[in-house]
């Protein structure tokens, strides 16, 4: 009788350390995807403010008008962009994140002192480099568990790409 009380007390606790181990993986993969959703939020609108704040600097140092042309495009379809990611911010519940790193900030004050030409290239390539950035940033994210992050990755990447392939463009005939 000892026997089977020990042999049906092993048995419970292996399934249950079984269960214990299963939940405990679940949790350390949603963990890890609200992770990777945190950073893909934080970074997806931070970058785009980095962009939105360069491109107002190219509608008033730049003389070039396709620089400042596209920068009206940056500005216009970064704020749609940062909207969507505002809403699955406020969504998870997760605090607001309108400032900028200390790197983004030195970036936009090296560009605050240029004008003309050279303000059109440094712009460029800070944009050609974000894009690129951002092109993987929007890619990995339609691999994300939240449907939403997905569906905010898959209908910006198209935008994103068109931002680089003209950033490059512009940045190749410049004078």
């Amino acid at each position: 009788m000892k026997k089977l009380i020990y042999l049906a007390a092993g048995i419970i606790f292996l399934f249950s350390s079984q269960a214990c181990r299963d939940k405990k993986g679940k949790n350390y993969n949603k963990t890890q995807d609200d992770q990777q959703s945190v950073l893909f939020i934080r970074n997806g609108i931070e970058s785009g403010l980095t962009e939105i704040k360069a491109s107002g600097l190219a509608i008033t140092n730049s003389g070039n008008q396709k620089v400042i042309g596209l920068a009206k495009t940056m500005i216009d379809d970064h704020t749609r962009i940062i909207n969507k990611l505002k809403q699955l911010e406020t969504d998870k519940k997760m605090p607001d994140a309108d400032t900028l790193s200390s790197v983004h900030q030195q970036m936009i004050a090296q560009l605050s002192k240029l004008k003309g030409p050279a303000f059109d290239k440094l712009y460029l390539q800070m944009m050609v480099n974000s894009h690129q950035q951002a092109l993987k940033l929007y890619t990995n994210a339609e691999n994300n568990s939240d449907s939403r992050i997905r569906k905010v990755a898959a209908n910006n990447i198209s935008a994103i790409k068109m931002h680089l392939d003209s950033a490059n463009a512009i940045c190749v005939n410049l004078q």
